[in-house]
């Protein structure tokens, strides 16, 4: 799947987009369109079981009641080939699917407040990614991965992420080959076909390493008969944050809490569903019809691997800690990681944490506890 901070390319390839009005792929969106409830939500992959929820949403009618009017929009479908996340940034998206370091990249690169992005919810609690070799390849720890290739997508920060596990598991992680994807993987056919790396390009010997998410492509190699090693961030003493994530601009939350609040009410309907019963989530999911779903079982299996990590352990769905935020961005400043386009270490003390995300719009009762909009935390 797609772990990326920085700008992407995306290819046409048809399947069918659902809507929870008319069936049709969005137009550019305006302030005017989500005062009236229209919204897009731009994915960053193909159709997954990270994004269950949302289509359990549309195919039950949770956004409708809600007044709203709701397009997902996978990458691959975006007009223009213009990104996720800038997609956002520049209005034709009312939100986008992502990691932590989206939304970090554009606070450390961008100087104006419109084009900032703010974390509204979490799409999963648990993290359930993790860098993975081929067990046939002899790759048994990151060490190893020196001298070897690594499928990149070619983000801001995620090879420097994969340098440092490399280092802290005691190889040399400069020398690790960064082979990047052609158009940060979203220019590969095979790669939209299988919704997976490992398949298209570690399996048949293109790359030795890739970046993934178990409950997906780990579960999709197992049932292929591939076995995998799988190296968490977590055991090898590198700081991450939450992915995937929702994030949209500033303005947005600021300007329309109200339908920001709407969807993300009728999402977190969606994934406590997907949550107590995958099988009626993975339903919703292959309801779709992309080519990558068309082995039903494996989306049910899927959707039973993720369903323990989309809700915390008191049951809510979609809140983030100041503490996990902060421990991702003091990683990164603290191993250099982030670095303006010159290659200068970016100042730590101009990076606001509490300026990256909210847990305010959250339909949860406990979100006060974790973070208040009046606190303001470096």
């Amino acid at each position: 799947m797609f772990h990326l901070a920085s700008p992407l390319i995306a290819v046409a390839h048809p399947f069918k987009v659902i809507n929870a009005a008319d069936h049709h792929s969005s137009e550019n969106l305006s302030m005017c369109d989500i005062a009236k409830g229209k919204i897009t939500v731009a994915l960053d992959w193909t159709p997954n079981t990270n994004h269950v929820g949302m289509y359990v949403a549309l195919q039950e009618g949770f956004y409708t009641a809600a007044g709203l009017n709701v397009t997902l929009v996978p990458p691959n479908e975006n007009e223009g080939a213009v990104t996720p996340p800038r997609r956002v940034a520049a209005g034709t998206a009312t939100f986008a699917v992502g990691a932590s370091e989206t939304v970090v990249s554009f606070a450390t690169t961008s100087t104006q407040q419109m084009s900032r992005l703010v974390a509204v919810a979490a799409l999963l609690q648990g993290s359930t990614s993790a860098i993975c070799t081929l067990q046939s390849s002899g790759i048994d720890t990151p060490a190893k991965l020196q001298g070897r290739r690594f499928a990149s997508h070619w983000g801001r920060f995620s090879d420097a992420m994969v340098r440092t596990m490399v280092n802290n598991a005691g190889g040399d992680g400069s020398k690790v080959i960064f082979q990047p994807l052609p158009g940060h993987g979203y220019a590969v056919p095979e790669i939209f076909e299988a919704g997976s790396v490992v398949a298209s390009f570690l399996e048949r010997g293109l790359s030795d390493s890739a970046w993934i998410f178990s409950h997906w492509e780990g579960l999709l190699a197992a049932r292929a008969g591939q076995k995998l090693n799988e190296f968490s961030w977590d055991d090898y003493n590198v700081a991450y944050g939450y992915a995937p994530i929702l994030f949209c601009r500033p303005d947005t939350i600021s300007d329309h809490m109200d339908k920001v609040k709407a969807f993300l009410a009728a999402t977190e309907r969606g994934y406590k569903i997907a949550a107590s019963d995958p099988v009626r989530g993975a339903k919703a999911l292959c309801a779709c019809g992309h080519p990558s779903l068309k082995d039903k079982e494996f989306v049910m299996a899927s959707a039973q691997a993720i369903a323990p990590a989309i809700l915390s352990k008191t049951g809510s769905w979609g809140t983030m800690t100041m503490e996990r935020w902060r421990a991702f961005v003091d990683f990164l400043t603290d191993n250099k990681i982030i670095v303006d386009h010159d290659g200068v270490e970016y100042d730590r003390s101009k990076i606001i944490v509490s300026e990256l995300f909210t847990n305010d719009a959250l339909p949860c009762d406990l979100r006060g506890l974790v973070i208040k909009k009046n606190i303001v935390d470096k």
